[in-house]
């Protein structure tokens, strides 16, 4: 009697599937299946659970929650770059951080602790290598600037602060004008 390859894997499958070992692999498959599923669902609690935490932890305070809220350039707000020959735009984007350290949602932000701002120009002194930013804020009854900052671009430092300098560093050159859209 000649044993083919074929009967031999019958004979060895046989050894391991037949009737009464079958509802063994049956139980052992679901098993594995049910194993890799609540992995999968304990893996998705525990993702679910840090990210809870983290958005508790974030609106922990109304000026945290505030400075979530996305605003649309266009639509809320518009920005305006010029003479982009005298500055280079990162720089000037690298310095308006550095000076104010708001961004879009503070300035938006109406609340007693938010920048409640409807314009601000920043104007160039290349002479000087400095930055004038006139902050109007919204209900400002003059078109004239409430605040102003001078930023050393040389230094990376305020210079003057909360006065409007702007005649005392001219010539400059209007760079960047933030304006609020909606009211």
């Amino acid at each position: 009697m000649d044993m083919t390859n074929r009967d031999v894997r019958e004979i060895t499958m046989s050894k391991y599937f037949n009737k009464k070992t079958a509802p063994y692999w049956v139980i052992a498959v679901l098993v594995v299946l049910i194993a890799i599923i609540l992995a999968v669902q304990f893996k998705a609690n525990s993702s679910n659970q840090t990210t809870t935490a983290t958005v508790k932890t974030s609106n922990s305070s109304e000026k945290a929650s505030s400075s979530t809220k996305k605003y649309v350039a266009g639509k809320d707000y518009k920005i305006t770059y010029s003479n982009t020959n005298l500055i280079d735009r990162s720089t000037l984007d690298k310095a308006l951080k550095n000076s104010t350290g708001a961004d879009i949602s503070y300035m938006m932000d109406t609340s007693e602790d938010g920048g409640d701002m409807a314009k601000v120009e920043v104007y160039y002194n290349k002479d000087k290598n400095l930055l004038v930013e006139n902050l109007f804020e919204n209900g400002h009854s003059i078109n004239e600037a409430t605040t102003a900052v001078v930023y050393d671009l040389k230094n990376n430092q305020i210079v003057n602060s909360g006065v409007n300098y702007d005649t005392n560093y001219q010539p400059s050159w209007l760079v960047y004008t933030w304006e609020r859209l909606t009211k």
